[in-house]
């Protein structure tokens, strides 16, 4: 595929770039209607709904070219009572057409344009049938009265449309309409009549934070918002590639406010709806303080410090973060939120995000160690990789700040700027998830349900590439595609005590995109950071001891199983064992 060598390994881009050709004749809306709202107060928050002064803070000039400059937003207030509830709900330009997508891949490959019901198949919008009954008392003032679903958060696999409920959940049980009075949602890919669908917008309040290359692409997303709906926006600065990939979602009920973080897009098949592909989901409930001014801003803890950092960042409302003292986090500081920030970080804020804030929140854990671990990550995207990227990794996983693979690629003498060769034992410790051709060809939704799982072969075929460390990603749903991002971090060394193990649970592919690279910046050769995409996931500590277990054994894939629903085959078939087996190529198959 002519230029796609202008994104530097990142799948994810490259992803963004082939739906940009499938969409690209696409017609435009033949009408736009416009928000039709009203203002209501002052003090917009968590309590009352955002009020934007601009699309977009001032933020990361460098990055944002002049087509990204901030426009005036009207504020949000109560709906019309007399809108027209038969209006079609559509802003295509914040969708991504999957049905289009696939018959224009097919168009430039020469094959054959997929049936309209094979396609239609996968789109179907299908609910569960599962009543969903509210879990918050009729009078959550009073805190004794209030219950909480997930008080001290919990990791669940997506529902999946024909499989028996385990350890799952559905888009229904995330968001609860019902109760539902503020979404603050971000995601790569959007169905926005679908996801209309599972949110009442005639009563609740909703931002978007999502993807728009320049001002006009802005412009025509707030456009063609239904009218009738209290749906605002918030575009993320962007570098010229890249992709505002992150999923975050801050729900807030009468009490308590929702933080999810899902690898699955606002999309049916994401949720299990089709039946043919699953996701993970992070989900914590915070009860809303009784006294909100008491709180400090150091009560928030790390979780919700780098939570507020992490929005600041992509622009939100400064009411919006700042209104996240008002509830307790202490439950929340158990975990860690992790998170790529676009743009360039220098002046030691590069520890603060990508693969050295990863590190970095390890280490607050107390989870840094200088033994072996061996790490299982699943990906649904494969960049370029090679041995220096996933070395920095592996270190982070350890505790590194992101300095001592940074060291050793710039150590003095170096004759070359080949890739490290990896350590002898690194093909036995870091085992990399990512499907087969035939596990794809043979899932139940076949090669059209695959869309979103992608690697290019002259990647793969590269010599630098580390075919050895992949594995043919398989679910323990038979049948089904796994579009979860997780890495599993244990210890390997049986002398080592703290038994540290841990999972990431998040939005993140494995991609220096996705991550970040560490370079010297040009002039000053201090470290600084690069990041291409958007975003964030969560460190969920796992304890492998049970109560009388002998606490000098290392930890194992077992001890993973009480806190976090694994959902793929381990170890796994490793790539090698067959010559004959390729990965699933997306723009190829």
């Amino acid at each position: 595929m002519d230029g796609l060598d202008a994104f530097g390994g990142d799948e994810d881009a490259a992803l963004r770039y082939a739906i940009a050709l499938s969409l690209q004749d696409a017609n435009n809306p033949s009408s736009k209607n416009p928000i039709e709202i009203e203002s209501d107060g002052d003090d917009d928050d968590l309590d009352r709904g955002p009020k934007y002064p601009s699309v977009t803070k001032e933020i990361q000039k460098q990055h944002v070219n002049h087509e990204s400059q901030s426009t005036p937003l009207p504020e949000i207030s109560p709906v019309s009572q007399q809108s027209n509830s038969t209006t079609p709900c559509s802003f295509t330009a914040l969708g991504l057409d999957r049905k289009k997508m696939e018959e224009e891949r097919l168009a430039r490959l020469g094959k054959r344009k997929v049936p309209d019901s094979e396609l239609e198949s996968q789109s179907r919008r299908q609910r569960p049938k599962l009543d969903i009954k509210s879990t918050v008392t009729a009078n959550p003032a009073n805190k004794s009265e209030l219950h909480l679903p997930y008080p001290k958060g919990v990791v669940k696999k997506t529902w999946a449309k024909g499989f028996p409920r385990k350890d799952d959940i559905t888009i229904e049980e995330v968001l609860q309409k019902d109760e539902l009075e503020l979404a603050v949602i971000s995601s790569f890919q959007w169905d926005e009549r679908w996801m209309l669908s599972k949110i009442n917008c005639r009563k609740t309040k909703i931002v978007c934070i999502a993807f728009a290359s320049n001002e006009a692409q802005q412009n025509e997303i707030k456009a063609n918002v239904p009218p009738g709906t209290a749906i605002k926006f918030c575009f993320p600065p962007m570098m010229p590639t890249g992709s505002m990939h992150s999923k975050l979602q801050l729900l807030k009920y009468p009490g308590y406010l929702r933080v999810v973080v899902p690898s699955g897009n606002l999309v049916p098949y994401d949720w299990g709806e089709t039946g043919v592909i699953e996701n993970m989901v992070f989900l914590i409930d915070l009860p809303r303080l009784r006294d909100p001014g008491s709180q400090s801003s150091s009560k928030l803890g790390s979780f919700g410090e780098e939570l507020c950092y992490f929005l600041r960042a992509q622009g939100l409302e400064e009411s919006l973060v700042s209104s996240l003292k008002n509830y307790d986090f202490t439950e929340a500081d158990r975990y860690r939120f992790v998170h790529t920030i676009v743009g360039s970080h220098v002046d030691d804020k590069w520890k603060r995000t990508g693969y050295c804030g990863l590190g970095r929140a390890v280490t607050s854990l107390g989870l840094n160690t200088t033994e072996d671990v061996e790490i299982d990550f699943l990906a649904s995207s494969l960049g370029s990789l090679n041995m220096d990227f996933l070395s920095a990794i592996y270190y982070a996983a350890q505790g590194d700040d992101g300095m001592k693979e940074y060291g050793m690629r710039n150590a003095k003498g170096r004759k070359s700027k080949a890739p490290m060769q990896a350590k002898p034992d690194l093909k036995n410790k870091f085992r990399i998830y990512f499907p087969s051709r035939e596990t794809v060809v043979q899932s139940r939704g076949g090669r059209n349900a695959a869309g979103t799982i992608c690697v290019q072969s002259k990647w793969w075929d590269s010599a630098t590439f580390p075919r050895e460390l992949i594995r043919d990603c398989k679910s323990v749903r038979s049948g089904l595609l796994i579009h979860s991002k997780l890495m599993l971090v244990r210890h390997h060394s049986d002398s080592n005590k703290s038994k540290a193990a841990f999972a990431y649970v998040g939005s993140a592919n494995l991609s220096e995109s996705a991550w970040g690279r560490l370079a010297k910046e040009r002039g000053t050769s201090n470290p600084k950071l690069t990041c291409r995409n958007w975003e964030c996931g969560v460190i969920v500590p796992i304890s492998p001891q049970q109560p009388g277990e002998d606490s000098s054994r290392p930890s194992s894939v077992s001890d993973f199983n009480d806190s976090i629903p694994v959902p793929m085959n381990i170890p796994g078939e490793a790539y090698g064992d067959i010559k004959s087996k390729r990965p699933w190529l997306f723009l190829e198959n």
